[in-house]
C-alpha cells in the first residue's frame, strides 16, 4: 500500500504542477526536477535532493498563480512549503525549504556577481521578500544549522531554469522522499 504522505506529494508534483515557473519558460514540476536532479548529480544526501525536489512546494498547496510578484505579492512560498512540510519531516529537509528565500538575500549581499545571475522575476520577488541583507542579518543566517544546505539548495534554484532539459520524472525521486519521511 502506498503511503498517503507521499502519495499527496507525488500528486501535488505531478498533478498540480503544471503552471508556469515565474517568467521563465518552464513550469513548475520541470523547476522542482531539475533543482532535484542537480542535488542529485552533485552527490547531495537524500535530504537535500528531496527538499530541492520539494522547496517551491509552497506554491503549490497555496496556488497564488503563476508570478504573485508581478502583482507585488511576497507569497512566503517558503513558510508556506516548511509548514507544510514538517508535519512529515525534520529539520534537514524542512530548514532549506524555509531558508532557500533568506540564502539569496544572503548571495546578494555577500557575493558581488550574484544578483546579475538572478531572472528578472527573482529579482522583483527579492525586493518584496526584503533585499539583500544587512551585515547583521548575514551574521545570523550563517549561524544557522542548515544555512549552507540552504545556500546549496539557492544555487541549485537559480540553475534550474532551462527550457526543453530532460530529467528523471517524478517517481524517480521519491525514494529521496520516502528515505527522509518520519
Amino acid at each position: 500500500m502506498t503511503d498517503p504522505r507521499l502519495a499527496r506529494i507525488e500528486d501535488l508534483l505531478t498533478l498540480k504542477a503544471d503552471g508556469r515557473y515565474g517568467l521563465a519558460e518552464i513550469n513548475q514540476r520541470q523547476h522542482a526536477l531539475q533543482s532535484a536532479w542537480l542535488a542529485e548529480r552533485a552527490g547531495c544526501p537524500a535530504s537535500l535532493i528531496a527538499a530541492a525536489l520539494m522547496h517551491d512546494i509552497g506554491h503549490l498547496v497555496h496556488d497564488l498563480g503563476e508570478n504573485p510578484a508581478e502583482a507585488g505579492i511576497d507569497d512566503e512560498h517558503e513558510a508556506v512549503g516548511h509548514a507544510f512540510l514538517t508535519q512529515w519531516f525534520g529539520p534537514e529537509v524542512t530548514e532549506p525549504v524555509r531558508l532557500h528565500v533568506a540564502a539569496k538575500r544572503y548571495l546578494c549581499a555577500t557575493e558581488s556577481d550574484y544578483f546579475g545571475k538572478l531572472a528578472p522575476d527573482s529579482i522583483r520577488s527579492l525586493e518584496l521578500q526584503g533585499g539583500p541583507m544587512s551585515a547583521d542579518e548575514v551574521a545570523a543566517f550563517r549561524a544557522l544549522p542548515e544555512a549552507e544546505a540552504a545556500v546549496q539548495l539557492r544555487r541549485f534554484d537559480e540553475e534550474a531554469k532551462v527550457k526543453g532539459l530532460e530529467t528523471p520524472p517524478v517517481t524517480h525521486f521519491m525514494p529521496y522522499v520516502a528515505a527522509c519521511i518520519r
